[in-house]
């Protein structure tokens, strides 16, 4: 059995974690647990989830504060700009999706399972700030023929007027990354776009977002990896799936209502965290993860 209590004069965060640290590789050198292998797994893999939504968090702190304080200076969201943009064809047929090979992946992602596909094309970088200006400066906030009726009812509720962390002062955009308040860099990827933005979006240029298995299939074709890309597609179970008896059972299943599927990884996300299979999930009204837009037509 593993002691997690301390001394009392070793009570710090510092000291605590170290402590764990100490006592978690003394048991995994242990035949339990060996036992508890998959179970060990899938912990990590949350853990690492969480390491991510713990940016978030920091970020929706920091940045709904009238200081705009910096978290660091090291530009962790700063990625390679894609000027160019290009249409990816995908011919039609059918696919295989869901998670093949060795090594570790969530239950949703199971079992792989043929879909038939239309053709469709996808394109090759992703909707940039500069590109999404013009969506807001063209008022596409204030033009309801854009919006899902909920996501209309959503605009009105919040007089929402551009994404999270864009503020417009003296005349001119900035937005609120992890390094401060900056000024908007209109070939950075635009982020923290809650769903219903995302599809109005899509429907203001006259195209709509790629369903889940169309990026899936696409991917390879594309850099991926900088921002979570929303889909058209519901969460929902794969073929065959069945929730796990117990605790387990609970950790994905239990979403699958009212979310959407949101695909690739982002700048926050752990290295090696993510995969082409790997089905993130959000409901379609929130902002705080780092979301971002790829089309389709």
């Amino acid at each position: 059995m593993l002691s997690l209590i301390l001394p009392a004069s070793r009570f710090s965060v510092g000291a605590y974690r170290k402590h764990v640290d100490e006592a978690m590789t003394m048991f995994l050198q242990t035949e339990k647990a060996i036992t508890l292998r998959d179970l060990l797994l899938l912990g990590f893999n949350h853990e690492q989830q969480h390491q991510e939504l713990l940016y978030s968090d920091i970020k929706y702190i920091l940045g709904h504060n009238p200081l705009f304080p910096p978290y660091n200076k090291t530009g962790i969201e700063q990625v390679p700009a894609e000027t160019v943009m290009d249409w990816i064809s995908v011919k039609e047929g059918v696919y295989e999706i869901g998670f093949a090979g060795e090594g570790f992946c969530f239950d949703n992602e199971c079992n792989r399972h043929k879909v038939y596909l239309q053709p469709y094309q996808i394109c090759s970088r992703l909707v940039t700030n500069g590109d999404y200006l013009q969506f807001v400066t063209e008022g596409g906030y204030r033009n309801f023929k854009y919006w899902h009726s909920e996501g209309w009812e959503w605009v009105k509720a919040n007089t929402a007027s551009a994404p999270m962390y864009w503020y417009f002062i003296d005349s001119d955009w900035q937005v609120y990354n992890l390094n401060g308040l900056q000024k908007l860099d209109p070939s950075q990827p635009v982020t923290h776009i809650n769903y219903f933005e995302a599809a109005a979006y899509a429907a203001w240029k006259g195209l709509r977002l790629p369903t889940e298995a169309e990026w899936e299939v696409a991917a390879v074709n594309f850099n991926w990896g900088n921002r979570w890309e929303w889909t058209e597609s519901a969460y929902l179970p794969y073929p065959g799936f069945s929730k796990a008896e117990g605790a387990i059972g609970e950790y994905n299943g239990k979403f699958m209502v009212n979310q959407m599927v949101l695909r690739g990884a982002s700048v926050a996300t752990p290295q090696g965290h993510s995969r082409i299979s790997y089905r993130n999930f959000f409901q379609t009204h929130l902002q705080w993860q780092f979301t971002g837009i790829r089309l389709a037509q």
